[in-house]
Formats: structure tokens, C-alpha cells, sequence
């Protein structure tokens, strides 16, 4: 009887902890090209923390509307040390994560904070120890139309051949630090 009280016990541990999620398949898609991501989940209380990086030659061609020949080769070649990354930020149940009840905040002071302080939330370590703080950051208001909230996330100079950890202190919820590898590099299908 013991030994089932005490599974029951660490059930309950394993289920309200902090866990990461399997690794999934993130599609990129623009103009007829395809691009895979793997995406990065964590799960933190009621919170589910989502990153992956975003292919480059699709953020190029998305950015201009060219979709091919020696510009789109050329911007490419000039940006190959940029690291573009998008971040989702989803509530279990669907609710808005701006709220008071998640930030601690009113809601403007939330949605100001997503759209201009978070940057200094973010930096990158990559695989030869250099430290790289986000030197960008976009949020994507959706008005609630979507379940997440999205950020892109820039960050320059990075050696294109280094592995990166996205580094996240988490100010807005208050969950600490999290980290998300990212060993693989997105593939154009």
C-alpha cells in the first residue's frame, strides 16, 4: 500500500513540475519552398514556452518578396551571421497571458513590457563560449485571435557554423531561466 501512496506522490511531482515537451516539427512555408524547424517546448506550470529557429532564406524572402536569383544570394551571403528565432508563449487553457493573474502588471504595462523590454530578456550562447545579447525583437500582436503570444527574435554576429543556446530570464511570468538547444540547423525540404 505504501509503495503506491508514494507513486501517487511522485505522479503528482512529475505532473505539476516543470518538464520539456518531445521535440516537434515546425514548417516554414513561402512561395512554393519549405522550410523544417525543430522546435523547442517547455512547460512550466500552466505555461507552454516554444522556440525555433527560423530558416533564414525564408525570413529573407519573406522580408523583400523576391523569391529567387543573385539579390536574394547576395542578402543572404551578407546576413549568414544573423540568427533569426521565434518564441510562443501559450496558457494551458487558452487564456490570455497579458492578464494580471499570469504578469503581476495591468495589461498595457504587459503588452508595452512584450513589445520593447523583453528584449533584454534574451541573449544566445553559442558553441565557442561567446555570449550574444538580442539585438531585436518583434511581437506579434494577434488580439487574441490566436491561443500564444509570438516574438521574433534577432540577434547578429554568429559564426553561421556555431550551435546555439537560446538563454530566456523569464521577468514577465516569473519562472526563472530557461534554456533551449538548438544543435541542428533548419532544413529546406
Amino acid at each position: 500500500m505504501c509503495k503506491y501512496v508514494l507513486g501517487f506522490v511522485f505522479l503528482c511531482c512529475v505532473l505539476s513540475c516543470n518538464y520539456d515537451t518531445p521535440l516537434s516539427v515546425k514548417e516554414f512555408s513561402y512561395n512554393g519552398q519549405h522550410w523544417n524547424s525543430i522546435e523547442r517546448t517547455k512547460h512550466i506550470d500552466a505555461i507552454a514556452y516554444r522556440a525555433a529557429e527560423v530558416p533564414l532564406q525564408y525570413y529573407i524572402q519573406k522580408q523583400t518578396g523576391m523569391f529567387q536569383g543573385n539579390t536574394v544570394d547576395s542578402m543572404y551571403q551578407d546576413l549568414s551571421r544573423e540568427r533569426v528565432l521565434v518564441v510562443e508563449f501559450q496558457e494551458d487553457n487558452g487564456e490570455d497571458l497579458l492578464t494580471s493573474n499570469f504578469t503581476g502588471r495591468d495589461y498595457d504595462a504587459s503588452v508595452r513590457y512584450m513589445a520593447f523590454g523583453i528584449q533584454n530578456d534574451f541573449q544566445i550562447i553559442t558553441s565557442s563560449k561567446d555570449t550574444i545579447p538580442c539585438s531585436g525583437v518583434l511581437f506579434e500582436r494577434n488580439f487574441n485571435v490566436a491561443p500564444f503570444k509570438r516574438l521574433m527574435l534577432h540577434f547578429g554576429d554568429i559564426n553561421p557554423e556555431d550551435k546555439i543556446e537560446l538563454v530566456y530570464k523569464d521577468q514577465l511570468f516569473g519562472k526563472g531561466t530557461l534554456r533551449f538547444d538548438f544543435d541542428d540547423n533548419p532544413i529546406q525540404l
